[in-house]
């Protein structure tokens, strides 16, 4: 079990909250003002998570420069009233920052019952990421 402080765990609850008023922005025909405190509430929680310093260091590595434009660009983007070219820039400086984890989290999702069972599938493997 993973010990998690006070404020982890309220970094977790935004983080989760951002990422539904995400979703549910985008379900609802990309409404400004949920897809607005849906990235702040995701930029929050991560840095309540991992800490301001750390998230500070994790956006504005050299080699991550041009993936924190786009994401953090998005947002911009969004708030100013854009919300489609918003999160069409946020994605994909989603994609480039978050890159390096994704055969991590493939790896991870392998290894749930169902999901891995599908992931495993032969034609699916084949285009796999890992």
């Amino acid at each position: 079990m993973i010990s998690l402080t006070d404020s982890q765990k309220i970094g977790m609850g935004l983080t989760g909250f951002g990422v539904f008023f995400l979703f549910f922005g985008m379900i609802l025909f990309f409404d400004k003002a949920l897809l607005a405190i849906g990235n702040i509430l995701f930029v929050a929680g991560l840095a309540f998570v991992i800490g301001l310093e750390r998230t500070f260091r994790f956006f504005f590595q050299k080699h991550k420069m041009k993936a924190t434009g786009f994401f953090l660009g998005g947002v911009f983007v969004v708030l100013i009233g854009w919300p489609i070219i918003g999160v069409v820039l946020e994605v994909y400086g989603f994609f480039l920052l978050f890159r390096g984890f994704f055969p991590v989290v493939i790896g991870f999702i392998r290894r749930i019952p169902v999901l891995g069972s599908i992931l495993n599938l032969p034609f699916i493997r084949a285009v796999s990421i890992t």
